[in-house]
């Protein structure tokens, strides 16, 4: 089964270095499969208005917290809902996202206690995405 044409992808994937410690996360082998289709890139935290590099952030209960205490949920569902947006806009039936990502994370996020204790969850641009798709 061939990838759909059009997908949109966590720009970190393609390396961009737009994670929060300023890093990008390339995958190659996973570049090298998606050769033959055109990738969208996206990055929900940075089209929330949050700048890069910039302190962690995690899911706690319906917030996105930072360890400072912070709240950002408002700058994370700015981005989801652009995000959103840009997937109607495009057609786009396939997202590839950063796994663990409290923005992108599928299946699990970390737990908002800043210990890497992973817990089942949706980072809240996938929770949008799937909300969206129903």
């Amino acid at each position: 089964m061939n990838p759909p044409s059009t997908i949109l992808i966590s720009a970190c994937l393609l390396g961009e270095p737009c994670r929060f410690d300023g890093q990008g996360k390339k995958k190659f082998e996973l570049l090298e499969k998606l050769k033959h289709s055109e990738l969208v890139p996206f990055c929900p935290e940075v089209e929330g208005g949050l700048p890069t590099p910039r302190p962690p952030a995690e899911v706690s209960g319906e917030r996105v917290i930072r360890k400072s205490g912070e709240d950002v949920t408002a700058q994370f569902q700015k981005g989801a809902s652009a995000g959103v947006k840009r997937a109607q806009s495009q057609n786009i039936t396939l997202a590839i996202l950063k796994s663990r990502s409290p923005a992108c994370g599928c299946g699990q996020v970390y737990d908002g206690t800043f210990t890497k204790k992973l817990i089942p969850g949706d980072g809240i641009f996938t929770q949008n995405l799937c909300k969206s798709s129903k």
